[in-house]
């Protein structure tokens, strides 16, 4: 690793997945905004700049998850929906049964739960949307790039003439999502239970913060190696 501070830190996990850990740990968003320099987040968190680079350079290299900065883009594309996509559809209905029946017995002692649950409902609706866009339109699009580059083809038309625009749009419900991140942490005081919480109310807790640890995953392989990657191979593909 570099020895400035203004790296990105979005390319530190990049090229070292289980730096993301470091970052959890600081609570410091390397997806959503992962666009910005380890010297920002550290004024932003407060933080030493050569204390959270010795976190990150203890990281050993052979501790590293694949890093997909080379993996062909359909493979990368087939990873998050079987992986990514195939976890949300199967915790999202299950953090919102419990998510009702804790808003149910303690809603009355607890009032943030009633918006807890709001956020989450809202964020579970634009998930899921959001993944049908991605599976019916965006990847399959990938796809169709990377079979061009293969053949000698011209780039496949996309929408709006460009991969750039529903790319855009991906970005920008994934910035939405990071705020209902934020929020539920939040509300849920770093999803730190009451002393008194039930099992099902400690349940939900953990379920969220999985949540949470599994989005920054999944949106960081979209924003910060899946998209510019595609964006970059239909600019190539256009130049030939």
């Amino acid at each position: 690793m570099s020895n400035t501070v203004s790296e990105i830190i979005a390319n530190m996990v990049r090229d070292q997945p289980l730096r993301a850990n470091v970052f959890e740990r600081h609570q410091i968003d390397y997806c959503c905004n992962g666009k910005r320099s380890l010297e920002e987040v550290c004024v932003e968190r407060g933080l030493d700049p050569k204390h959270l680079r010795a976190e990150l350079e203890a990281v050993a290299p052979a501790d590293a998850r694949q890093s997909f900065a080379t993996t062909a883009l359909t493979e990368l594309a087939d990873h998050i929906v079987t992986r990514h996509h195939a976890y949300l559809r199967t915790n999202l209905p299950s953090i919102a049964h419990k998510a009702q029946r804790v808003l149910a017995v303690h809603g009355d002692k607890y009032a943030f739960l009633a918006e807890l649950d709001r956020v989450f409902q809202g964020l579970s609706s634009e998930l899921t949307q959001h993944m049908m866009k991605e599976e019916m339109v965006l990847f399959p699009l990938i796809g169709r790039l990377e079979k061009a580059e293969q053949e000698g083809q011209a780039p496949p038309s996309a929408p709006g003439g460009s991969i750039r625009n529903p790319i855009r749009m991906m970005e920008h419900e994934h910035d939405d999502a990071g705020r209902d991140l934020k929020s539920m942490r939040q509300l849920t005081s770093n999803f730190e239970p009451p002393a008194e919480a039930c099992n099902t109310f400690r349940a939900l807790y953990a379920q969220l913060e999985d949540l949470e640890r599994d989005l920054h995953t999944h949106i960081h392989l979209e924003n910060n190696i899946l998209f510019p990657r595609a964006a970059e191979l239909e600019q190539r593909l256009a130049g030939r």
